[in-house]
């Protein structure tokens, strides 16, 4: 019969070192007392730890909290930004978009091209540019379509030129570090999670209303992918006898009034309201976004008369590319884990 396992020494100091990185990358440079107040370690568990990760490279001296006050106590310290680089990728039907971002989330690269030509070369091509000299630390893409949890490929083609089985087998090979592949919705949502319209929701789906149309799921403060990685792929639901892109895509949406547009919308969320009860729709895309607040009160209306089961609906708040911003956060936090300790 096993007892519980007390953490040992080593454990002790990953775990105090990750704390002191985290409020570092939250907070920016802290003094050693500001450590000491904000994680409850003692005075030489601080002192130890600050020495370890500045030998390890992680931390630096960034300069003095005031003017008025010198000595050790007063000394600033940070992230070395530059310690880990990682790239974002959003790679849809005629351009790709990469932003290169150091260790504390400031981009410090970007290109964007068009979609022609070997995907291969082409994703190592923009991500060079974006890189520079850089050497990267992981590489995140999101793209259209379902992406098998088993392997990181997708479940079937999508409709990116040139888009072939065994790719990111290829792009892992070509660029000599991690590739991860998600769909670009998925990504999305991270987005909106994070620093968007369902920042501080445990639970919500993302519709993503544009040229292309889909959804997430976040359940619990998690992304919910499904067996398959289809959870979410709203597109294809039968709506009003068609398919709910059909009816609400950008070329449609375009056509028909305000109104229409948000009693179709709510019908198709309302597939959502009553499996999973996520309290919150958050309308993203380029439609979704240009409707705002009032497109969202419209399908909150309708979602009211639809059913019982009380649901917000907001529109992004997401500025610029959320697929992007996705990607290059997701990207953060596996290398987070793999520089900082997991």
């Amino acid at each position: 019969m096993g007892g519980v396992k007390t953490a040992t020494p080593s454990m002790a100091r990953a775990i105090n070192d990750r704390l002191a990185l985290d409020l570092l990358l939250e907070r920016g440079p802290l003094t050693a007392p500001q450590l000491r107040t904000l994680t409850g370690l003692s005075r030489p568990t601080v002192s130890d730890l600050i020495e370890r990760l500045m030998e390890g490279g992680l931390v630096e001296a960034t300069g003095e909290s005031g003017e008025a006050r010198r000595g050790p106590n007063a000394r600033l310290y940070g992230l070395v930004a530059g310690r880990a680089h990682v790239a974002g990728v959003d790679l849809r039907l005629g351009t790709i978009s990469v932003n290169v971002a150091d260790i504390s989330g400031k981009v410090v690269g970007t290109a964007v091209r068009a979609v022609s030509g070997d995907l291969v070369d082409l994703v190592e091509g923009a991500i060079a540019e974006a890189a520079g000299e850089r050497v990267l630390d992981t590489v995140v893409i999101g793209a259209p379509g379902l992406v098998q949890p088993r392997d990181g490929e997708l479940v079937s083609s999508n409709d990116v030129p040139g888009w072939r089985a065994g790719l990111v087998a290829s792009w892992r090979r070509r660029l000599g570090v991690p590739v991860v592949l998600e769909n670009e919705v998925n990504l999305a949502a991270i987005a909106e999670l994070r620093t968007g319209a369902a920042q501080g929701s445990e639970d919500f789906a993302l519709m993503w209303v544009g040229d292309g149309v889909g959804a997430a799921v976040v359940l619990g403060g998690r992304l919910r992918r499904g067996a398959s990685g289809g959870a979410g792929e709203i597109g294809f639901l039968e709506v009003r006898g068609t398919a709910f892109c059909n009816l609400v895509s950008s070329a449609v949406a375009g056509g028909i009034e305000s109104t229409e547009l948000a009693a179709r919308l709510a019908d198709g969320a309302f597939a959502f309201v009553t499996l999973l009860d996520p309290g919150l729709v958050v309308l993203g895309g380029e439609t979704g976004q240009e409707g705002g607040d009032e497109l969202a009160a419209m399908v909150a209306a309708r979602l009211r008369a639809l059913g019982p089961a009380p649901t917000e609906v907001r529109a992004s708040t997401v500025t610029g590319n959320a697929v992007l911003q996705g990607a290059v956060l997701t990207a953060l936090d596996l290398a987070r884990d793999n520089v900082f300790g997991a």
